[in-house]
């Protein structure tokens, strides 16, 4: 007999088809708020769950689920949205979906970079507009990022991934970790302990550290101070790493040259002000949203599900 499962969310087809053979599912043509989930979880009885970030895993909720379920698979690397103390008495297993978004992740802050210092906002703005004018030699330049320096403040899988890439633009990288990285995986990066002493250095400055209290807000007033004049400032870690007072302030003094963001303080209800700025290049949290990535995403949490139901606990589950 097959387990009962609820699929909060519309996945991508490969994973809605396997999902549907393998499980009988209940897939949600939308995104379901946390109290429509409870609703279809009072009424279906199921044995296992698959969430997304924004459907916040409270204890609330936790307490409030009937005893069929057993797990609870997130859909993404982040797990802060889950209480894993709660689901924990309750005895619910909770697993997520690390190493699939590296390389994706990777290429949308690539996109970012080059957009920032190309100021590509603008010259698609132009385009839209329909150019219709000539610009002379000294109009409308942007930096050239080969030859520049990166620093990268939380050099993971993804801060490694976006090196190798700024490394094929000739781009030589420093980076800020909690601890060195082995010669293998640092390659020629220059290493610094202290995030402030780093940024003196950084003409392009990458964040991707995760949310802690010791880099909530890293980027505040002092930071943007500390940066050249001209600096970029590229973000797709989580937007609770800038303070966004301090960044548009930067960007107001013509401190910053550009920024190219994918994250925000608060989503989807992003500061406004950010938007007026033509050298901020913005994209709506985007990083893994590939077919490839998104579609491993849900067959990865599929398989944490699998293995639950069937007694096993892969590296996958949080406790």
């Amino acid at each position: 007999m097959k387990n009962t499962l609820l699929f909060s969310f519309l996945p991508p087809a490969s994973v809605l088809e396997r999902a549907l053979s393998q499980f009988k599912a209940t897939i949600s043509a939308k995104e379901l708020s946390v109290e429509e989930m409870l609703d279809q979880v009072h009424k279906i009885q199921p044995a296992a769950i698959v969430v997304v970030p924004r459907q916040k895993i409270t204890a609330e909720v936790i307490k409030a689920l009937p005893d069929s379920v057993k797990i609870i698979a997130t859909s993404s690397v982040g797990f802060d949205h889950l209480d894993i103390a709660a689901a924990k008495e309750r005895g619910i297993l909770l697993s997520n979906t690390p190493d699939v978004l590296t390389e994706c992740t990777a290429d949308l802050g690539m996109m970012l970079l080059l957009n920032a210092c190309r100021r590509g906002r603008e010259y698609l703005s132009i385009m839209q507009e329909g150019w219709r004018k000539t610009y002379s030699q000294t109009d409308m330049l942007g930096l050239q990022v080969s030859g520049r320096t990166l620093g990268i403040l939380g050099m993971g899988r993804i801060g490694r991934a976006l090196a190798d890439r700024a490394r094929g633009f000739g781009m030589k990288i420093i980076y800020c970790n909690n601890k060195r990285l082995p010669p293998e995986l640092e390659k020629d990066a220059v290493y610094f302990k202290n995030f402030h002493d780093m940024l003196p250095h950084c003409q392009i400055i990458s964040l991707n550290a995760p949310n802690t209290p010791e880099t909530k807000g890293i980027m505040n007033s002092k930071s943007f101070s500390l940066l050249p004049k001209n600096a970029v400032l590229v973000n797709v870690a989580r937007g609770t790493l800038v303070d966004e007072d301090a960044l548009i302030k930067a960007l107001e003094s013509g401190h910053l040259f550009a920024a190219g963001l994918d994250v925000f303080c608060h989503e989807p209800d992003y500061n406004l002000r950010l938007r007026d700025f033509p050298n901020v290049f913005l994209t709506p949290h985007m990083g893994s949203a590939t077919v490839e990535t998104r579609s491993a995403m849900g067959h990865r949490a599929l398989d944490n599900v699998t293995a639950a139901l069937e007694g096993q606990r892969p590296g996958d589950f949080l406790y």
